[in-house]
């Protein structure tokens, strides 16, 4: 029996996390037992989410499975390239030099600053009146 093997990586992007699993196969992506199609509607972040396989041109190669939790849409699609960006380095360490010159390897800082005392949000204050 052929052996099964899988690549398994996590993604972090805001407060989202995708945990990603790497296997060989044809191409499918299924994102909480659900369809790639189904779990991101809007075509912008089906693109971000599969770009990593994009550039590497192997998107017809591996079936990815993964586990999605936390965050909006947006910062799970990041998560989503970040964890198979960094599956397919453990899967190909030569493919390392393209996803770090696209930018997938890095896990992007920003996150939502905290709201903070005797303001309104984390920036934005109460209006001042001087009289």
């Amino acid at each position: 029996m052929a052996e099964l093997v899988e690549y398994t990586a996590v993604g972090r992007r805001k407060e989202s996390i995708a945990r990603v699993r790497l296997r060989v196969g044809n191409g499918k992506i299924k994102i909480n037992k659900r369809t790639f199609d189904d779990y991101f509607p809007r075509e912008t972040h089906r693109i971000i989410a599969s770009k990593p396989l994009e550039i590497v041109g192997l998107t017809d190669k591996f079936n990815v499975l993964v586990t999605m939790t936390g965050g909006g849409v947006s910062g799970q699609a990041g998560a989503l390239r970040h964890g198979i960006a960094r599956a397919l380095v453990k899967s190909d360490e030569g493919l390392r030099i393209a996803l770090k010159k696209a930018g997938f390897l890095t896990r992007d800082p920003r996150a939502k600053e905290r709201k903070k005392y005797g303001q309104k949000r984390a920036r934005k204050n109460f209006q001042f009146s001087k009289r």
